[in-house]
C-alpha cells in the first residue's frame, strides 16, 4: 500500500505530530542516523503520499521506478509521490539528512507546479552526486533546517520552504550524474520516460487501485507525442513494440496478484483495467497459455 505520513511516523518513531491531521502542508527534517539502527523498519519499495529530499552518504543501492542504481559517496536525491522507490545500504557508514513535505507545503505559497521541476518530472534526473564541497554546502542547508524546525520563529515555515528551494536550485546548477541517466538520443529519452510512466502504475496495492494507462495511445497522450512516433522510438530502442512492453508488465503484475493476494479474479481484472473478467481471462491466457484460475492453482 502507499506509505502515508501517518505510516512513516508510526513505523519510524511510534508517535505522530499533534498537528499532522490539520497541517496539510506538513514539513519535517531529520538526521538519517536518528532513523536507522536497531529496530528500525526497512524502507519498502512503494509510493509515498509525500515528497522527500535526502542527502545519503556511503555505499547504497537505490531502486527508483524501473532503475536500480548503486552509488558510493554522497548523493542528493529527490523522491516524489508518483514514483515507487526504496534504498538499501551496502555499508555501515550510513549518515546524512532528509526532509519530507506535502505538495501543499509549496503550492499554497508559490506559483507553479512542483512536478514541473526537472528532478520531479517523468523521466527526470532525481540523483545528484556530490563532491566534498557540494556535501558541505548541502549539509549546511539541512543543518539550518534542523535548527529552524524547533524554533519559535513565527515565519519559520516560510524560511524552511526557502531552504528546500535552495536545495533544488543548488542541485539544478550541478550536472546530474551522467553515469546514471544517459540518454544518447531522443528515441532513448522517450523510451525512458515511457518506461517510468509504465512503472508508476505498479505495484497494485489495493483492490480499489486501477490502471489508468493501458494502451500505446494512452501513453502517447501523456507524453504529448503522436502514437506512431512513440511506437517507432520504442521499437528502435528496444526491438519490441509499445504494446508488447505494456502487455508484459500487465501480465507480470497479474501473476503477482494471483499468487500473492486472495483477491478474486474479477477484482484483479478490475485493477488491471479490464471492463469484464472474461476479457482479462482471454488476455491472460493469450500471453501465458493458462487461464488465471489454472495459473493460481499451480
Amino acid at each position: 500500500m502507499i506509505e502515508t505520513l501517518e505510516n512513516f511516523y508510526q513505523q519510524k518513531f511510534n508517535w505522530m505530530p499533534d498537528n499532522l491531521k490539520q497541517d496539510i502542508g506538513h514539513f519535517n527534517v531529520f538526521r538519517l542516523e536518528d532513523c536507522l539502527g536497531h529496530g528500525s523498519t526497512p524502507v519498502k519499495y512503494s509510493r509515498r503520499d509525500f515528497y522527500k529530499v535526502s542527502l545519503i552518504r556511503g555505499k547504497n543501492r537505490y531502486h527508483y521506478a524501473d532503475k536500480s542504481i548503486e552509488i558510493s559517496g554522497s548523493t542528493l536525491i529527490f523522491f516524489n509521490p508518483s514514483v515507487p522507490y526504496t534504498w538499501e545500504s551496502l555499508s555501515d557508514d550510513k549518515t546524512g539528512f532528509f526532509c519530507i513535505f506535502k505538495e501543499s507545503f509549496f503550492t499554497e505559497k508559490m506559483r507553479g507546479n512542483i512536478n514541473e521541476l526537472p528532478m520531479f518530472m517523468p523521466g527526470g534526473k532525481p540523483a545528484y552526486l556530490l563532491n566534498k564541497t557540494h556535501d558541505k554546502r548541502v549539509s549546511q542547508i539541512f543543518t539550518k533546517m534542523l535548527d529552524e524546525i524547533d524554533s519559535e520563529y513565527r515565519f519559520k515555515y516560510d524560511l524552511l520552504r526557502n531552504y528546500v528551494t535552495e536545495l533544488i536550485h543548488y542541485a539544478l546548477k550541478m550536472e546530474p550524474s551522467e553515469t546514471l541517466y544517459q540518454h544518447p538520443d531522443a528515441n532513448t529519452r522517450i523510451t525512458a520516460i515511457f518506461t517510468e510512466l509504465l512503472e508508476r502504475q505498479f505495484p497494485i496495492e489495493s483492490p480499489s487501485q486501477r490502471l489508468s494507462l493501458r494502451s500505446a495511445t494512452d501513453y502517447a497522450e501523456q507524453l504529448a507525442v503522436h502514437v506512431n512516433h512513440l511506437n517507432r522510438a520504442i521499437r528502435l530502442t528496444t526491438g519490441r513494440t509499445t504494446t508488447e512492453h505494456i502487455a508484459e508488465r500487465i501480465v507480470s503484475e497479474a501473476k503477482v496478484l494471483l499468487k500473492h493476494t486472495d483477491w478474486n479474479v474479477a477484482e484483479i481484472s478490475y485493477c488491471l483495467g479490464f471492463e469484464e473478467a472474461a476479457h482479462f481471462n482471454n488476455y491472460f491466457k493469450k500471453h501465458t497459455q493458462l487461464n488465471p484460475t489454472s495459473f493460481r492453482a499451480i
